[in-house]
């Protein structure tokens, strides 16, 4: 049996975490491969519903990488973005979806080890959960079936 590799999409601060990636790539520090990076302009700017569209398309986790807290390049974006992924953490796992399965790091453009790491950890982990094949879109939870709508009186 072969093992599929896993699909793992993270979307990264352009400021610190797009630049500790691109840190640990420039400096040939060994890590995977399996991460499709996305380059946002700040933590504090990526929806929700970014993340459960990649989980509807097909990825198997999610990382959120920014500026650590207190030191964002927006002041403020970085902490706006933990308390949102904070309650997103709880819906994805209402959605049936594994806390493993969506990671946030905070990791500075100096830290390029600890972004290969966490990809390492993340494809580690993803491997042994297998891929994700029970996420449904978002619209097919609030999709109410039709027998269940009666404009009738009976």
């Amino acid at each position: 049996m072969v093992k599929s590799r896993p699909r793992i999409v993270a979307f990264l601060c352009n400021w610190c975490s797009y630049a500790g990636a691109d840190l640990a790539g420039t400096t040939r520090i060994k890590h995977r491969a399996e991460v499709r990076v996305v380059r946002v302009p700040c933590s504090g700017r990526i929806d929700p519903t970014f993340i459960l569209k990649a989980y509807e398309r097909g990825a198997d986790a999610v990382i959120i990488g920014g500026c650590h807290p207190g030191d964002c390049h927006y002041v403020s974006g970085n902490l706006h973005a933990r308390r949102r992924f904070y309650v997103l953490r709880e819906l994805l796992g209402f959605l049936g979806i594994e806390q493993e399965r969506f990671q946030v790091t905070w990791c500075s453009a100096a830290e390029g080890e600890k972004w290969a790491r966490t990809v390492d950890e993340v494809c580690d982990t993803i491997e042994r959960l297998g891929p994700l094949e029970s996420f449904k879109s978002m619209t097919d939870y609030l999709r109410i079936p039709e027998k269940e709508i009666s404009l009738s009186d009976e």
